[in-house]
């Protein structure tokens, strides 16, 4: 007897996330059923080769906020797998926009969880969450069992899916499972996010299209993967046969500063010459310095590290040096 397709909807898959994971799912031979949006339909750069290449691939257009287009997906397709990459993930946005951000980040997945519940119970789910949750943390590094402590309303939104998670999978049974996720960078990378906007940047200098590189708090110290390791382990992690959280991350941290002059290092300039500190870039509020313990995930995930700082920094200068050289 032919062994039948598992069955994949993601969330949020024209993003960083949600592309690798349809590729990633899609070489596993899954179906994969991806959501976009209205605001999303212009922006399927992420996946428009597997749209037109891959029969496999198929979209549906809905929005987390809207509880009628959810339900009707999940109750049709009924997957064995959700993957929730759907969120407003911006931090300093979110002190923009609190109740829109808020609404999408954290009681969107009460609403989700509610039409699994209802309508496909046998599904697992996955929920990302944020090391943003820790923001105020007092430890030099933290794991699972660290107190939550949002600074912003992100933070908040996905302190409040957290808890959403536990009581769902608790109460009612439901397979949920999740990554607490460390800054998890790539070359697909909105420019709106620090990491790309300096290898964005540091590429435009380099071929003398800019002169500056605009900062913030450049002695911020970070975190920092590569979000496609990231994305395979959350696979991982749904394969396991009991629902659990784990903390994904590099458990090394690095400076905004020292990025930036990886990045100007690739393309043999001096960093000093090009950076200008903006006061306007700062956050309302600073995050601690915030590392993860990844001992859990390595004992039960055999997690390790695959991609280090100054290779995901060649990934991403590579990326955005043929990009503008494209378009030069």
């Amino acid at each position: 007897m032919k062994k039948q397709k598992k069955i994949a909807l993601i969330l949020g898959v024209t993003g960083q996330d949600g592309s690798f994971m349809a590729k990633l799912l899609l070489k596993k031979n899954y179906i994969v059923h991806g959501l976009i949006r209205k605001s999303a339909t212009g922006n399927l750069k992420n996946v428009s080769k597997i749209i037109k290449n891959n029969k496999l691939f198929k979209i549906h257009h809905g929005d987390l906020l809207d509880f009628v287009s959810i339900t009707n997906i999940v109750s049709k397709i009924k997957p064995d797998e959700i993957y929730n990459f759907a969120d407003q993930d911006h931090v300093g946005w979110s002190f923009e926009l609190p109740s829109y951000s808020f609404a999408v980040t954290g009681s969107s997945v009460v609403n989700l969880l509610e039409i699994i519940k209802k309508y496909s119970h046998k599904s697992k789910y996955f929920q990302p969450l944020s090391s943003n949750m820790f923001a105020n943390s007092k430890n030099t590094s933290q794991n699972e069992n660290e107190p939550l402590t949002p600074l912003s309303i992100y933070a908040l939104g996905k302190v409040t899916a957290y808890h959403a998670c536990k009581l769902y999978r608790d109460v009612f049974g439901l397979r949920i499972y999740g990554a607490i996720f460390y800054n998890h960078e790539s070359e697909i990378r909105p420019e709106e996010y620090v990491t790309r906007k300096i290898t964005r940047t540091v590429a435009r200098i380099y071929y003398g299209k800019q002169k500056i590189l605009k900062l913030g708090d450049v002695n911020a110290k970070i975190d920092w993967g590569y979000a496609k390791d990231y994305v395979e382990f959350s696979h991982k992690i749904m394969q396991q046969k009991k629902p659990d959280f784990f903390i994904i991350a590099s458990g090394k941290k690095y400076s905004v500063l020292e990025f930036a002059k990886k990045s100007f290092d690739y393309v043999g300039l001096d960093y000093k010459k090009y950076i200008k500190i903006e006061k306007k870039l700062f956050r309302p509020s600073r995050t601690v310095s915030l590392v993860g313990n990844t001992n859990k995930a390595k004992k039960i995930l055999k997690y390790r590290i695959k991609t280090s700082l100054d290779k995901l920094v060649s990934i991403m200068m590579e990326n955005d040096l043929k990009l503008e050289k494209n378009n030069y």
